[in-house]
């Protein structure tokens, strides 16, 4: 009987048992292989809906924009539907009303969701039920809320909601989304009040991310709410107060759906045609699918030149 040495049987404990007869040794990459199966899985079907859902259609809006179809027939004609569309005039006007919404919504929808929640940042008690009534007017269906605005709210006799508060305050009443002057401004207020929830939200939590010891030093230094907010609350949400101002502009300017509800397409006047409800005239009312790929494809540089220009100006600041 051999006597074995601890330091070999030691030695022999460590090494690892030889595979089974008749099943390959693992290797380190097939291993890792089968650890991400489940990962790979999922990347590759968001990587499928991207390509067939985004990629595809911007791509063939943009081989759409340069051809000319007619009777089954498509030809290439070159820049030619984007020099037929700059020559509409109804083009300058959807992008003047499309400059102005997006310009109010800056003044009041972006201005408007923070100050909420700085406000709700200054409670006690019931922020969670704050919260909620806050967030309630994003789980609405922006049909219904639309539509709730339309027939409830901007009904031009006295019995609409708007019109009834103005009269019992004695001022003058308006006709809302029938008067050129106020579809904007009527438009913008429904659209920040369905869509504001989510905004606050993000704020909010931007707020309790900020260091109490700040707010308490400013107290001590007799700093008023307003002070405080200037001093201490924007300098300490800059990079959340930049995101969502450039996410804002790219909404808006995308403004379709309440110009068509509200104010049934165009507007009194035409002062609610937006770039992308004249992309749905072209495309669906017009037969135009050229023209309104061409106009998609103009929207789309201007947008992503302007978030070219935004990426740089942070970038900078940074």
């Amino acid at each position: 009987m051999a006597i074995t040495s601890a330091p070999e049987a030691i030695t022999r404990m460590a090494r690892p048992a030889p595979p089974p007869p008749g099943r390959p040794p693992r290797t380190s990459l097939g291993r890792k292989v089968r650890d991400n199966v489940t990962g790979h899985a999922f990347l590759i079907g968001a990587v499928l809906c991207f390509v067939v859902f985004s990629w595809y259609p911007m791509i063939r809006g943009i081989v759409m924009s340069f051809q000319r179809t007619r009777r089954g027939e498509t030809t290439w004609v070159g820049w030619d539907n984007y020099a037929r569309i700059i020559d509409d005039p109804s083009f300058w006007t959807a992008w003047r009303n499309t400059a102005y919404f997006t310009l109010l919504a800056l003044v009041l929808g972006y201005v408007v969701p923070f100050l909420v929640a700085v406000v709700l940042n200054e409670f006690r008690h019931a922020k969670g039920y704050l919260r909620i009534l806050v967030y309630l007017p994003v789980m609405l269906p922006p049909a219904s809320a639309l539509f709730l605005f339309k027939f409830y709210a901007y009904d031009p006799s006295d019995a609409g909601l708007f019109n009834a508060i103005l009269k019992a305050l004695h001022l003058p009443t308006s006709q809302w989304m029938q008067s050129p002057e106020m579809t904007m401004p009527a438009m913008v207020v429904a659209s920040t009040w369905m869509n504001m929830g989510s905004a606050v939200l993000i704020y909010l939590a931007a707020l309790q991310n900020i260091p109490g010891e700040l707010y308490e030093a400013a107290e001590l230094d007799g700093a008023g709410i307003w002070r405080r907010v200037r001093h201490v609350t924007i300098p300490q949400t800059r990079l959340i107060l930049a995101l969502l101002a450039m996410l804002q502009i790219v909404a808006t300017m995308q403004l379709f759906i309440e110009p068509l509800i509200l104010a049934n397409g165009a507007g009194a006047e035409d002062s609610a045609t937006s770039v992308a409800y004249l992309i749905y005239q072209h495309g669906f009312f017009q037969n135009d699918l050229n023209g309104a790929a061409a106009l998609g494809v103009i929207m789309l540089v201007v947008l992503a030149g302007f978030s070219a220009v935004y990426v740089r100006l942070t970038a900078k600041q940074d």
